[in-house]
């Protein structure tokens, strides 16, 4: 999908947890890559592998947890690395912002402390420098007052200036890659949006590549440059984000479009999702979302469709995705079928 060597690359990466009633497909062969200073959003409902994926990456699995396949970053496979060299990798080559801040800061430590000591353990800096640096990221991020917030503990900021705070901590090591998992779901809109501005520009100014983890289509439009819908542990759609969003071409990421709410029709027009997401332990046969889908054929009901190039930039787990085959683009889709 990109041209060169990706930064980040996932090979036919699985992710199995191991409970008393059976084996949870957490994610499921998946095929993904990141290219330098690119922004890839990841979509898709609650439990469709989303931030599991990237646990995995990052070495933050549960114990019941198994990994297959590859996660490379710079060619080095994150997978195999012992913990010992994956902690130095984490936070200097990558880090993690977090979906609530007030758990991902220590309460009982200032703000200077938890900002500096990054630098402290990964870059060897001195106490001094490493909080005047930290300090310098905070304005970078866009705190007020900056000195005076430094001397504070989480719980004296605001639910958006700890969110500022955790993404300084994540910029601090200058890392090639940012994972932000639901980085604006606590927050209001005013400061999602500003949250969002912050991520764009802060990755055209280090040129750091970012992975966007969320539920909601809604906040991609503006950030993203590619967009990977997951589905039940896999990707279903690959595409980059205006093409996705002008014509969706596998039924469930046209599903998830109709659920967003939009300025431009009204409220009654949102469509939730029917049905309810497979059981990992137990997955449909066939494509995992046909129970829930309007277009389901028999094909469909009997055999997994892989994701494979349905037009050029763009990649669909579906039998009979909604593309004009003789025109080789996004065509329109069945008449049956609600536009987006």
């Amino acid at each position: 999908m990109q041209k060169g060597s990706p930064l980040l690359a996932l090979e036919n990466y699985t992710i199995a947890f191991a409970t008393p009633d059976g084996t949870v497909q957490a994610v499921n062969g998946l095929d993904l890559t990141v290219a330098a200073g690119e922004t890839v959003a990841i979509v898709g409902e609650s439990g469709s592998g989303k931030s599991q994926t990237f646990n995995g990456v990052f070495g933050l699995l549960a114990r019941n947890a198994t990994t297959g396949g590859t996660a490379k970053l710079n060619g080095r496979d994150l997978l195999s690395m012992r913990p010992k060299d994956l902690d130095r990798v984490r936070g200097e080559d990558m880090a993690m912002v977090f979906q609530d801040p007030m758990t991902a800061l220590n309460p009982a430590m200032k703000i200077k402390r938890q900002l500096a000591e990054t630098l402290e353990v990964h870059h060897g800096v001195k106490r001094r420098e490493a909080e005047a640096k930290a300090l310098e990221m905070l304005k970078k991020v866009g705190i007020p007052e900056a000195e005076r917030r430094i001397e504070q503990y989480p719980h004296e900021l605001s639910g958006g200036m700890r969110q500022r705070v955790v993404i300084a901590m994540a910029l601090l090591c200058r890392p090639k890659l940012i994972v932000a998992d639901e980085p604006t779901t606590a927050l209001d809109v005013t400061i999602q949006a500003q949250i969002l501005d912050l991520f764009r520009d802060l990755t055209a100014d280090f040129g750091t590549a970012l992975v966007l983890i969320t539920h909601d289509l809604g906040v991609v439009a503006g950030i993203a440059d590619r967009v990977a819908v997951m589905y039940a542990g896999r990707i279903v759609e690959e595409a980059a984000v205006d093409a996705l969003f002008a014509r969706p071409a596998m039924p469930y990421t046209a599903a998830l479009m109709r659920s967003i709410p939009r300025v431009d029709r009204e409220v009654e027009a949102v469509e939730p999702i029917a049905g309810r997401p497979p059981n990992l332990i137990h997955p449909p046969a066939g494509c995992p979302f046909n129970p829930r889908c309007r277009f389901a054929e028999d094909k469909c009901r009997r055999e997994r469709p892989p994701l494979a190039e349905v037009e050029p930039g763009r990649r669909a787990a579906c039998w009979f995705p909604f593309i004009d085959a003789a025109a080789g683009t996004a065509g329109e889709t069945p008449a049956e079928a609600p536009h987006v």
